[in-house]
């Protein structure tokens, strides 16, 4: 099996939650393999800072804002890109949260949150890009982040919706490869599902900075880089046409779920 990016050079990629980690990450690979990279990301401005670090690569990073929990931005988000770079060939549903908060006692709009992003923000942005690349007779790439908690409920203090949100995304991806076979669309569907991995998701979520405990129990824990799940994104969008690899989970050596 022939491995390379080379047929989606001058392409155009989606990445929502491009602002950092693995967004940022996955950014910066796909800008090196020569595509036309437009990051969705509240923070924009943190994606037009990679771009300019990223300016003399291959592709073009583009910063994008968008808010992945607000429909309307998605929706503004895509036309700009169509209007401005072309039609999208490849979506990586990156963007993602959790929460610190549990089941028993948790608050209802932070469960919402969760959500409204890792759940029905990327049932729309992979809804549009659908669109696009049906409308355009393009046989493109869509990436789920999922994660190992989409597979397998952690015993992990205030995990709360998390998993559910995850085991959502694992059952979209299966969901959507069957819709698009009945279709009949050669559009691909991956979920990426990585284990523990060093990024900001756990301090946005306040789960180290407002419980020490935690912040120790974590700090014993082996984790990727942000770059090795990039690496998995490149991997999966560099097969043949007709391999779609369906999941694959990365984890770190010696975790220990």
């Amino acid at each position: 099996m022939v491995i390379s990016m080379d047929r989606w050079k001058g392409k155009v990629a989606i990445v929502t939650g491009a602002s950092a980690g693995i967004g940022a990450a996955i950014v910066e690979q796909l800008a090196e393999a020569g595509l036309q990279v437009a990051g969705f990301a509240r923070r924009s401005e943190r994606v037009e800072e990679l771009a300019k670090k990223l300016s003399g690569k291959k592709g073009k990073v583009h910063a994008v804002k968008v808010d992945i929990s607000k429909e309307e931005d998605i929706l503004k988000g895509f036309k700009w890109v169509t209007d401005n770079l072309g039609p999208v060939s490849i979506l990586i549903n990156n963007a993602g949260v959790h929460q610190n908060t549990n089941l028993t006692g948790g608050e209802t709009e932070k469960w919402k949150k969760v959500f409204d992003i890792n759940v029905l923000g990327l049932c729309i942005a992979t809804r549009e890009a659908v669109k696009i690349m049906k409308a355009n007779k393009i046989d493109g790439h869509i990436v789920h982040i999922n994660s190992v908690a989409g597979h397998k409920v952690p015993q992990f203090e205030n995990a709360n919706v998390y998993p559910a949100s995850k085991y959502a995304v694992t059952a979209l991806t299966e969901t959507l490869r069957q819709e698009l076979n009945h279709l009949g669309l050669k559009i691909k569907i991956t979920s990426v599902s990585p284990g523990g991995v060093r990024t900001e998701l756990l301090d946005a979520a306040g789960l180290t900075s407002d419980d020490p405990k935690m912040k120790e129990i974590i700090s014993k824990f082996p984790f990727l880089k942000a770059e090795d799940i990039a690496d998995s994104v490149l991997y999966v969008l560099a097969t043949p046409p007709h391999v779609q690899v369906h999941e694959l989970m990365t984890k770190p050596v010696g975790e220990p779920v």
